[in-house]
């Protein structure tokens, strides 16, 4: 709030200086202010341009393209504002992106766009808009339309965007072609810059940069044994117990084979320090009808002990469980916490003990362990059995094997062949146990078996941490940039084999910003802050330092805008470059129809459509709010 209010107050200082001297005739006629915005005009570049114009034919061919794909981008981007409008009046729960404060492309305004990036953001909109009004004025003076003025517009002192003001009555006077090529220039060109820098991004520069070693620590739980050992976001766990680890996955194996305390090796991106991390057996999360009961709602819940037996990290606890398919489980938490277990269903014989720190707690005496399946597959293998849609089961078994959770569950059936007969032993939400033969499936993304189910992350649907982090995937966004060092594959975003053409790598680095609507767990803003200690510079490059990660920003964030301002100024909608496009269009197909008043068809369609985009944007934007605001939802 108080930089917020600093930022007004230096907008407002500003604008009243420019005021006073514009009133005062201070400043040069080139130089018009309105509040604060400043519009620079100048007729300098004109004969830049002219000279740029010569090779007429090239540029008429590049134009004619940038057209064709104009018109392309039109028809799609109507379907797509349509349809966006139709889903937010029929979803009871907005996402995240239709927000409305997520429309603007704001730092630190926008969910998606942090405040670290603001400087190259801004400067990818300067670029974006000089290159976008520039290529304008080069199809004015390509076709011979005259050029009144050009300049750049400040908001304070930030360079927001660039004009170009064709002399309207030679535009008027070229034929209807050359207006449209100089209307769809702009969009090329942004297109044409996109191709460029994305080019530079995906190759050279990200080739330079390589995961470092170590676990990234993207997320430390709050009250976890991690926060409690000061480990912090954007560090690295580079030891565990003297053992260097290289990757996230030796990490989680020296971790697993670790003591209740183990010595943690932490690098910041300074320095590094030793800490001992207490380990706690803590459900960070939990599905609905959970055999336990367990609600997170923010304070901690800790599994104490199971069957008697004191546990603090997951391989003890499922030491503990064995074979057993049930097993005694001890909770401790909020008291809010322990009235959810105890009104569990099945713990009606649950027991209130202490803990040995004195702590009250309840043991649940008959609690299922195995793979929690939150969902039967209409007509999958496991339905097909008899299997209940809508009901939750827990598999303690298949063929033989003991199933503890849903990497188990993984495991057993990568091993089996589709059209195999295996037996699936499960408990339903009433706790009674049932086995079906079932004939599987191939798995749909992976080799092995599918029984048509799916399932919890976690056992018994509860998620369990003993240490408290999460890990930051930065091998597998610096390989859906074109990098190497992540398994794409396994990021959760279903990009397939997207990433293995120049066009899918545009695409992922688009929705990157928004990873976290796509399964990825954290939104990606580039190289920036914190994140830069996951990475290293390597090759010609590491003479730069971390002036690598600033040149991939920029080349990331000039790409990102200048294809989104592209696209927007594809919206057929006057003013702006589709809707002027739109107009060229409607004015070709009248002139062949016998109507009397062309001009006016051609206003009602060119009017019509604005409109109807108008009337999408609101309803994207605002749509879940007019429903509820109309008492239909």
């Amino acid at each position: 709030m108080n930089t917020l209010f600093w930022v007004l107050t230096g907008i407002l200082a500003y604008s009243g200086v420019a005021m006073w001297l514009r009133n005062r005739g201070i400043l040069p006629d080139a130089v018009k202010v309105s509040g604060p915005v400043l519009t620079l005009r100048t007729l300098r570049g004109r004969a830049f341009l002219g000279r740029l114009a010569a090779p007429k034919r090239f540029w008429r061919a590049v134009a004619n393209l940038g057209l064709g794909g104009a018109l392309v981008a039109m028809v799609g981007s109507f379907v797509l504002i349509i349809s966006s409008a139709l889903s937010a009046f029929t979803n009871a729960q907005p996402s995240a992106i239709q927000q409305p404060q997520n429309f603007l492309i704001i730092p630190g305004v926008n969910d998606f766009l942090p405040l670290s990036v603001a400087p190259e953001i801004i400067a990818g909109l300067a670029v974006a808009m000089v290159i976008h009004e520039g290529a304008h004025g080069l199809l004015c003076r390509v076709e011979n339309i005259d050029i009144e003025s050009m300049g750049l517009v400040f908001f304070a002192l930030l360079p927001v965007g660039a004009f170009v003001e064709p002399d309207e009555e030679a535009t008027q006077e070229a034929s209807r072609g050359a207006r449209a090529r100089m209307f769809a220039a702009g969009v090329t060109a942004n297109t044409l810059l996109t191709v460029v820098v994305f080019a530079l991004l995906f190759g050279p520069v990200v080739g330079a940069i390589s995961p470092a070693p170590g676990y990234a620590v993207g997320e430390v739980n709050p009250a976890s044994p991690a926060a409690a050992a000061d480990i912090s976001q954007g560090d690295r766990v580079v030891e565990v117990a003297g053992t260097p680890v290289e990757t996230a996955d030796a990490f989680e194996t020296a971790i697993a084979d670790a003591g209740e305390s183990v010595a943690l090796t932490v690098d910041d991106g300074d320095a590094r320090s030793t800490v001992t991390v207490d380990r706690e057996l803590q459900v960070v999360g939990s599905a609905g009808g959970n055999p336990l009961g367990v609600t997170i709602a923010g304070s901690p819940v800790t599994i104490a002990a199971v069957n008697g037996e004191p546990v603090a990290t997951e391989s003890a606890f499922f030491d503990a469980v064995g074979d057993d398919e049930r097993a005694a489980v001890t909770v401790t938490g909020n008291e809010s916490v322990l009235e959810s277990v105890r009104d569990a269903p099945g713990a009606e014989n649950a027991s209130g003990v202490e803990t040995a720190g004195g702590e009250a707690a309840v043991t649940v005496p008959d609690v299922v362990v195995g793979a929690y399946v939150v969902g039967v597959q209409e007509g999958g293998p496991l339905h097909a059995e008899g299997a209940a849609l809508g009901e939750p089961l827990t598999i303690v078994s298949v063929d033989g094997e003991r199933v503890v959770d849903n990497e188990a569950l993984s495991a057993v059936l990568g091993e089996r062949e589709p059209d195999e007969t295996v037996p699936v032993t499960v408990y339903d939400a009433d706790g009674e146990r049932e086995t079906y033969d079932v004939e599987l499936d191939a798995h749909p993304t992976r080799d092995g078996g599918f029984i048509g189910v799916s399932v919890f992350p976690g056992t018994s649907g509860l998620a369990l941490d003993d240490v408290g982090l999460t890990q930051y995937p930065a091998g597998t966004y610096l390989e859906l940039l074109g990098g190497e060092g992540g398994e794409a594959a396994e990021s959760g975003l279903p990009v397939g084999g997207v990433i293995d053409s120049p066009l899918g790598l545009v695409f992922v680095a688009l929705i990157l910003p928004l990873g976290s609507l796509f399964g990825l767990p954290f939104n990606f803003a580039g190289f920036t802050g914190n994140v830069t200690n996951f990475f290293v510079v390597e090759g010609p490059l590491a003479v730069l330092g971390g002036g690598t990660f600033l040149l991939a920003n920029l080349l990331f964030w000039t790409g990102w805008i200048n294809i989104q301002l592209a696209l927007f100024n594809c919206l057929p909608a006057f003013p702006l470059d589709g809707g002027r496009i739109l107009r060229m269009v409607a004015e070709a197909v009248i002139s062949r129809v016998p109507i009397d008043d062309r001009h006016a068809a051609v206003r009602t369609i060119t009017v019509s459509s604005g409109l109807v985009m108008l009337a999408g944007l609101i309803a994207m934007i605002f749509g879940n709010q007019i429903l509820s605001a109309l008492g239909l939802i």
